[in-house]
């Protein structure tokens, strides 16, 4: 998938919850508009889909409030003073949380911020056909030849 066909999903994810691309683009970038494809065409190639991704008006148009978000907590490990009087290490499994609020967006910019890719990142939350055929074909509904 190249990143002009990622972004035109991930736009039109949100323009569906909602999100004004049109007016986000001429107001944010300052740029003329003339057409969609134009608009995505210049976020892909000269590299300002960061200022897409990162924008809080699309972020909260993308992860709809209230939405269900699952995360991984990871291992900790930390020094604790016991009852004693002792210092001793605590450490914790890491597990699964989910959580459904209203700011989840907030949520997902923040582990956004600290993603290597960032477009990589996104699709994850993307739901798109190649998906939906990969789960559909298990190894027992495989056709036999």
């Amino acid at each position: 998938m190249t990143k002009f066909e990622l972004l035109h999903l991930l736009v039109g994810q949100a323009r569906t919850n909602g999100f004004e691309f049109r007016k986000w683009y001429v107001n944010k970038l300052g740029l003329p508009w003339q057409n969609s494809r134009h608009a995505l065409e210049m976020l892909a190639t000269e590299r300002r889909y960061y200022v897409l991704l990162f924008s809080h008006e699309f972020a909260s148009h993308f992860w709809k409030a209230g939405e269900q978000i699952t995360f991984q907590v990871p291992n900790q490990s930390f020094q604790r003073k016991k009852a004693d009087g002792t210092i001793g290490t605590v450490t914790r499994k890491g597990f699964t949380r989910r959580s459904a609020r209203e700011d989840a967006w907030r949520f997902h910019l923040r582990e956004l911020a600290v993603a290597e890719e960032p477009l990589r990142y996104m699709r994850r939350y993307l739901r798109v056909e190649e998906d939906l055929d990969d789960e559909t074909i298990s190894p027992k509904a495989t056709p036999k030849a």
